[in-house]
């Protein structure tokens, strides 16, 4: 029974995937599409934003530590950096999913965005990554509450 309910669950999931082509520009410039699976702080659209991540003093110069705490989200590995820019892909345990999940450095504020890469709906996953990255931030004191 178990079996045949986690592939039922896993055909429903990838049954309206489709696949994306994106080009990595090293800098946070593209909206989400219209399917609940992306949150952005770039995003005016609310089902897709997140309040701006406001950089503290600390946060200005700890670039470093910033990267440290994308990468302790779960499944997280780095896809791609700059010098205030960094992609990480996120892989979900179960199915082996992989979400991108963008933070970039612009002057006082970081600019993030996390979205799945297939099917229609993630169930909250992102957004849910996105405010687990807040949380430590703020305790870390790299940014504003």
């Amino acid at each position: 029974m178990l079996l045949r309910f986690t592939l039922l669950l896993f055909l429903f999931l990838t049954g309206c995937s489709d696949t994306k082509t994106t080009s990595w520009t090293r800098s946070i410039n593209q909206l989400c599409e219209n399917k609940p699976n992306c949150v952005s702080t770039i995003e005016k659209r609310e089902q897709f934003s997140v309040k701006p991540f406001l950089l503290t003093a600390k946060g200005e110069h700890s670039w470093e530590e910033i990267k440290q705490v994308a990468l302790q989200l779960p499944g997280a590995k780095i896809a791609d950096q700059s010098d205030h820019y960094l992609h990480i892909e996120a892989t979900s345990k179960v199915f082996r999913f992989i979400d991108d999940f963008e933070v970039e450095k612009k002057a006082e504020q970081l600019q993030v965005r996390s979205a799945s890469r297939v099917g229609y709906s993630d169930f909250g996953v992102n957004r849910k990554r996105v405010e687990a990255f807040r949380n430590q931030l703020i305790k870390q004191e790299l940014i504003k509450q």
